[in-house]
């Protein structure tokens, strides 16, 4: 079949690498698929070799429009949180299916939540009263950690090839020094309030560490708290006490995947990360996107709620995003932190993962 999939960039390293994931993992399974996208620079670094099986095209090219409006409509329209896709494409979808084939349908992907209801909205129709589609039914697909949810992007075999993962020739093939007696800490993150707490912490523990800091607002920021006259001078950016830091370059999705693997601990944010951070297996830390209204306070609450976190992972969670004006306590590469998390991923395992349910609910199966 022909899926389309609709993505507007609102966080690059978000909203488009769970759409590319997406395409991707449906294009293995011999689908069709073409990602449209308002702006596709993340994916230079992110996918450089792009993805047989899917196009990828500009949605803000009128000529890219028009040429999708007059060729026929996709069997399957997604989109993604909520993005509203061009009008002359939603008309062209909307047409009368020619006799004999089989109804297309329209799939909203919204965002992953832990909260209750997820499960109650998950599946349900939303009927389209006014514009191009008026007449038609949307169907919602919720993405979540319980068996009455759309589940989570995992592609076949993820988990036996990270079970064979090595992770001393992965971070020597991309020239990161590491000692065996290093604990590795991957820091993936917005600016988070509780940063220069966190390099305090790491610098003056005992056990040395290595943060490996990934390219961008996370890179800012750890260059913002050296360079704060608020620190003492001395100090060098690649580190100081117990603590050495490796400035990363931007990572493919494979590789990204690869370094939270490699990390005895792993700070991420948004959503794709975090999924990404569950299937690693390792103790985790979330930076969840802030909101204005703070609806990511019930948010962050009813995902620790789920995970069981033990009390000290949950006031880090707190600290880390600000929720409170404490001090962050120290962190757990092993004990309740990793033995949570494992027990998370090996349940989520056992679940059904997104795309075969998307395909089932597509295929009226569900």
């Amino acid at each position: 079949m022909q899926w389309d999939i609709f993505c507007r960039v609102i966080d690059n390293h978000g909203d488009l690498g769970v759409c590319w994931r997406l395409a991707c993992q449906l294009a293995a399974l011999g689908e069709r698929v073409r990602l449209w996208i308002d702006d596709a620079t993340a994916l230079h670094w992110m996918a450089p070799a792009g993805c047989d099986g899917v196009e990828v095209v500009d949605w803000l090219d009128p000529a890219a429009v028009h040429k999708a409006a007059a060729a026929p409509p996709p069997d399957v329209l997604i989109e993604a949180f909520g993005c509203d896709p061009a009008p002359e494409l939603i008309a062209r979808f909307a047409e009368p299916p020619t006799a004999g084939a089989p109804a297309r349908a329209w799939i909203n992907l919204e965002y992953l939540s832990a909260e209750p209801y997820v499960e109650r909205l998950h599946g349900l129709p939303s009927p389209v009263f006014k514009g191009p589609g008026a007449g038609l039914t949307k169907r919602f697909f919720y993405p979540g950690f319980t068996t009455s949810t759309g589940g989570l992007l995992r592609e076949p075999g993820l988990l036996e090839r990270r079970a064979y993962f090595d992770r001393a020739q992965w971070l020597a093939a991309h020239e990161i020094p590491w000692r065996e007696d290093e604990r590795l800490v991957s820091l993936f993150c917005y600016e988070p309030p509780a940063l220069a707490q966190l390099l305090e912490q790491l610098a003056a523990g005992t056990e040395p560490t290595r943060l490996l800091v990934t390219s961008g607002r996370a890179a800012h920021a750890v260059a913002a708290f050296f360079s704060s006259p608020r620190h003492p001078p001395g100090r060098s950016s690649q580190g100081f006490g117990a603590l050495s830091i490796s400035y990363l370059p931007y990572l493919t999705q494979p590789d990204f995947d690869h370094l939270l693997w490699a990390c005895d601990l792993n700070f991420v944010r948004g959503e794709d990360s975090l999924v990404r951070a569950l299937w690693a297996g390792a103790p985790l830390v979330w930076q969840i996107y802030p909101q204005d209204d703070d609806a990511h306070h019930v948010k962050l609450g009813a995902w620790l709620d789920w995970l069981g976190a033990p009390p000290s992972l949950r006031q880090f969670h707190h600290a880390w995003n600000g929720f409170a004006d404490s001090t962050l306590p120290p962190l757990e590469t092993e004990g309740p932190w990793r033995e949570t998390v494992q027990a998370a991923r090996e349940k989520l395992g056992r679940q059904e993962d997104l795309v075969s349910q998307l395909r089932h609910l597509v295929a009226g199966k569900s």
